[in-house]
């Protein structure tokens, strides 16, 4: 299959490009060849680039940023997603489409079923929720992918920032009452590349099977606190030069941030295993191999 690939530059699109190059043609999606700030284009770009299946994992991910910049965010997030869905629909061609725990409102402890419903509490989490209902609705076959906490070696996240401020401050005070599963992009690669078969008709066969929906995250949860406290230990471990000698556990109240964040980002991963057979790793053990990389 032709497998077109977005947001190869960032981390989820990029671990992708190396999965599934070997199994099929890859076609690399860099945003001077799919725009997604650009929804009018969107159309023009597939049909000179002609996909079998589309991975769309690009978005507009400045969680603070996009609360002054809404119309970018769905621009990005749900505008080019609908013209994408709607350009694959109109050809069957089969759509993965990645999405986010920020759809939910984060209320109460138990784990997020695909089924909930969503309630987003910032203008980032509105525009993914937007996202999927727009490509649900184009009526192809399609499947949209929710994740959470996403991480790796490269690019800007937690990981990589709590790295350098190891490095640099004594003492790091790190919110504690947000639970969740932090996810190395390769998790998530690793997950979707198991979920593509080797042509168009037997994927569309299994994301109907899912429910077009499913959640895909590493297994446990953990706070941010606790998150970077692993980091930290990790670290530590390989010889890396650390400064930090504390690291405090705070209340969300305690960090103010201009987006609402969800509290509770637990999310069930019964469908991941019931549809397709996958068992992702625990999120302690999947950090291992990312600090390596560090």
């Amino acid at each position: 299959m032709r497998i077109l690939v977005t947001g190869v530059t960032g981390q989820v699109g990029g671990a992708l490009v190396s999965r599934l190059a070997g199994k099929h043609t890859v076609i690399a999606a860099a945003r001077d060849t799919l725009d997604l700030s650009r929804p009018a284009a969107i159309a023009r770009q597939l049909d000179q680039l002609a996909p079998d299946l589309i991975v769309n994992p690009a978005a507009y991910t400045a969680v603070d940023q996009a609360e002054d910049e809404r119309d970018v965010a769905f621009s990005i997030n749900a505008e080019s997603p609908g013209a994408m869905a709607r350009w694959a629909a109109a050809r069957g061609v089969p759509l993965v489409h990645l999405s986010t725990d920020y759809v939910f409102d984060g209320s109460g402890e138990r784990a997020w079923r695909e089924d909930d419903e969503p309630r987003p509490l910032s203008v980032y989490g509105a525009s993914k929720l937007a996202g999927e209902t727009v490509v649900r609705s184009a009526g192809g076959p399609h499947l949209v992918v929710r994740t959470s906490w996403v991480y790796a070696a490269t690019g800007k996240n937690f990981l990589r920032t709590i790295a350098r401020l190891a490095g640099e401050r004594s003492e790091l005070r790190i919110v504690a009452d947000q639970i969740g599963a932090p996810t190395p992009a390769g998790v998530i690669a690793d997950g979707i590349a198991h979920m593509l078969p080797d042509d168009v008709a037997a994927a569309s066969e299994r994301f109907a099977a899912a429910g077009g929906l499913v959640h895909l995250a590493a297994a446990g949860t953990t706070s941010w606190h606790g998150f970077a406290v692993a980091i930290i230990e990790g670290l530590k471990a390989r010889h890396a030069a650390i400064k930090v000698e504390r690291i405090v556990p705070i209340r969300t109240e305690d960090y103010p941030t201009k987006a609402v964040r969800p509290r509770n980002s637990r999310l069930d991963l019964g469908r991941l295993a019931q549809v397709f057979g996958i068992v992702t790793p625990a999120w302690a053990a999947a950090l291992d191999p990312v600090l390596n990389q560090l």
